[in-house]
């Protein structure tokens, strides 16, 4: 995993994110405790947050602005 690519950033789109296989990965809103990617996470527009990274993969199913 490119390293930048679990760093603090925001999306210019509404975003859910659905993990597709369990894992000890994490998700991390800003201002938040970090929680785990196993159940699915609405990310807001422009809202900070980053991945932080676990042992194994990840895979996820990203979907842009749902409804």
């Amino acid at each position: 995993v490119d390293p930048r690519e679990l760093m603090w950033h925001r999306d210019e789109e509404d975003r859910l994110v659905v993990s597709l296989h369990e894992s000890d990965w994490k998700f991390q809103h800003e201002n938040c405790l970090p929680i785990n990617i196993n159940e699915a996470i609405r990310i807001p527009k422009y809202a900070w947050h980053r991945l932080i990274k676990g042992t194994g993969s990840l895979k996820v199913k990203i979907y842009k602005k749902p409804e």
